[in-house]
């Protein structure tokens, strides 16, 4: 039997950015650290540019898991930011639930740092509730390939589905015919090769 595509949907979609942590940055070795970085923030980027409510936690930051990520505080000023005294599973939270409850929206993209535990233990409880569950694979972070991959088989096996930062853009924007100066903007800040693309197109076009 043929399954039901669940495509994300600008107006239904939410962002959770999951304890995107100095501390933990440190662990993540499956993804080189200036990738995994420029990675989370073409994440934030597109969050802001389909203006999709965003929520900020962290955990525990009075140790060893340091503060969060200081350029996603500055993207996200007045969004929603929920510090946990210590619970590991985010969704254990009352006040990420919440916040998450407050945007009216089903489905829930997801990426942190460690992906096993900070984002599958959310990420499985969403699903559990009813929640439609879109990870961001290259926007979340972990110790190996083993964690990875332990990781995803357990999520996809729940209902998440496994995503790229880039695959959520485009399936958010739907047609290019949408603003192509503005996805195209997008994709060039955190994709070298696609900024000579976009450069090439841009030449081109002015010169007609």
């Amino acid at each position: 039997m043929a399954k039901t595509y669940k495509r994300l949907d600008k107006d239904q979609a939410a962002v959770l950015l999951v304890d995107h942590q100095a501390g933990l940055l440190s662990l993540v070795r499956d993804i080189d650290p200036d990738k995994f970085k420029n990675n989370v923030l073409a994440l934030a980027d597109l969050a802001k540019y389909f203006k999709l409510p965003t929520i900020l936690t962290t955990s525990f930051e009075d140790g060893p898991n340091g503060p969060i990520v200081p350029e996603l505080k500055e993207m996200f000023p007045d969004a929603p930011f929920i510090p946990r005294p210590g619970q590991i599973n985010a969704w254990d939270n009352e006040d990420f639930v919440k916040a998450i409850r407050a945007t009216g929206k089903k489905q829930l993209i997801i990426a942190g740092v460690v992906t096993e535990v900070c984002v599958a233990f959310p990420a499985l409880s969403a699903i559990e509730e009813g929640f439609d569950v879109f990870v961001v694979t290259d926007a979340s972070g972990t110790f190996n390939d083993i964690t990875r991959h332990s990781a995803w088989d357990r999520m996809s096996q729940a209902g998440a589905q496994l995503m790229t930062w880039f695959g959520v853009a485009c399936e958010l924007h739907r047609d290019w015919r949408n603003d192509v100066e503005g996805l195209g903007t997008l994709f060039s800040n955190h994709i070298p090769d696609y900024r000579n693309l976009i450069n090439s197109y841009t030449t081109t076009k002015a010169s007609r």
